[in-house]
């Protein structure tokens, strides 16, 4: 239900998932985030990355600058002393692992829904909301809090026109052409993709999702749109996901952006994890780009690695995120050849 105050709309819904038994239970009655209950299940990262530190965190101790605020994008910047600053703040960072201790929030600001536009959605969100509770026949409609990293140029336009207007790629080749969401206690795969803006801020957006019934889609799937009438979006572990899919068909009334986080944080989440504990093996294929270009080299034609070269400097300029050149070197290597060199180079690493 949509509640008015002072001629803007308040949203009742979920509050960010603490710790759901399984996932596909259905999230909480919808009410607002509680800034007295911040249990959570921390999750660690364990994976591997080669991601390079392209942005260093500032540790002088000298503060600075403020960042400008979000113009003509109906956001509020909220108070440290308010409660949910506090909230968001506490969780994100309780969620960062060993990233933690480097990262520093800049500023949290909250949708105010001035705009017609604005409110046409959010009460699209609640009608859809209750028809995929009606559909499932369940008690909710399985609404959770998830992380959506973007720029702050995209962040305007989005709070602004939605997500069909953020001019952000889609995501074929990953896990399904959808938005990718990060779910509420794993947002070290969203603070990797952040691009950094001129103020060496990064910014991630705090949205509800409507997963209603989710169904797992597989590494390098092609789907667009639910596989059949029973599901409503995608996720790469039933179990323990780290990927919510919304389908591009659900763009603006499955998702529903209420708040950005503003922060700054070294480039390589997952590799400063990697070498901040203890060093084990890898639990999947892999090797940094750099090495894997340089085997790549004695088979392909110098135009794919000049190719692959320039996507992989692109990536380190903070230019494209990690997810885009992945897909450009599986494009132009093909997953065969990539698979091969990968498991040859691990075998000879690890004596696999």
């Amino acid at each position: 239900m949509v509640e008015y105050a002072h001629g803007s709309p308040t949203v009742h819904v979920a509050a960010p998932d603490a710790n759901a038994p399984e996932f596909n239970h259905p999230a909480n009655d919808v009410n607002r985030p509680d800034p007295h209950n911040p249990t959570d299940d921390q999750d660690g990262d364990s994976s591997v990355s080669d991601c390079e530190s392209i942005v260093s965190a500032d540790h002088s101790g000298t503060s600075a600058a403020p960042p400008l605020p979000f113009t003509g994008a109906g956001l509020m910047e909220l108070e440290e002393g308010d409660k949910a600053h506090r909230f968001i703040k506490e969780r994100f960072v309780s969620r960062l692992g060993a990233l933690r201790e480097q990262v520093t929030v800049a500023t949290i600001h909250r949708s105010c829904s001035s705009s017609v536009a604005a409110r046409s959605r959010a009460q699209a969100f609640q009608v859809y909301s209750g028809a995929v509770q009606k559909k499932g026949g369940g008690d909710t409609a399985n609404v959770r809090y998830a992380w959506y990293p973007a720029s702050k140029e995209e962040v305007a336009k989005i709070f602004s026109y939605g997500f069909g207007y953020s001019g952000k790629p889609e995501n074929s080749g990953l896990y399904g052409r959808g938005v990718y969401f990060a779910p509420d206690n794993h947002p070290l795969e969203s603070v990797e993709s952040a691009p950094v803006d001129e103020d060496g801020l990064r910014h991630l957006l705090l949205c509800q999702v409507i997963l209603g019934k989710s169904e797992l889609i597989g590494f390098g799937s092609e789907q667009s749109h639910p596989s059949s009438e029973q599901y409503d979006s995608g996720v790469d572990d039933l179990s323990s996901p780290k990927r919510y899919i919304v389908w591009n068909t659900h763009i603006n009334t499955h998702m529903l952006p209420e708040y950005v986080i503003s922060f700054r944080a070294p480039c390589c989440s997952r590799g400063l994890l990697r070498t901040s504990g203890k060093s084990r093996k890898p639990t999947s294929p892999w090797m940094p780009f750099r090495v894997l270009i340089s085997e790549l080299s004695k088979i392909l034609p110098p135009s794919d690695i000049n190719s692959m070269s320039k996507y992989y400097k692109d990536h380190k300029e903070g230019k494209i995120p990690r997810h885009v050149l992945v897909r450009k070197v599986r494009q132009i290597a093909g997953d065969g050849l990539l698979t091969r060199i990968i498991k040859s180079s691990r075998t000879k690493q690890f004596g696999a």
